[in-house]
């Protein structure tokens, strides 16, 4: 399966330099995960302290960017060699249960 580089992935709904040949259609990266114990007592504690939770904030990064991933493996599982409109959402599943979405628009794209 052909990697889509990072470059190739816009949220807009063009990429300068290229133009679409092939549109197919919408593809999507979900990663449910949850916070694990000892996460949660560390970040418990800084929150008494206050400022940047880093637990929190590597598990979130670690996660959005798995669901990217997928969206791209998606994307070329379809042929694709681009992604455009790429955009996130997130959701509590469970009570400290998320979901990540990444999804986007795969396309095919080639050089003018």
């Amino acid at each position: 399966m052909a990697h889509i580089p990072e470059e190739m992935v816009t949220q807009a709904f063009e990429l300068p330099g290229y133009r679409i040949v092939k549109n197919h259609g919408v593809v999507r990266g979900i990663i449910v995960r949850s916070r694990n114990l000892l996460v949660n007592i560390g970040a418990g504690l800084h929150t008494l302290i206050g400022g940047n939770i880093t637990a929190y904030t590597n598990l979130c990064e670690r996660t959005r960017t798995d669901a990217f991933e997928k969206m791209l493996d998606h994307a070329a599982e379809k042929g694709a060699n681009a992604v455009i409109g790429a955009r996130y959402d997130a959701n509590d599943v469970a009570a400290g249960v998320a979901e990540v979405l990444a999804y986007g628009t795969a396309v095919t794209v080639e050089k003018v």
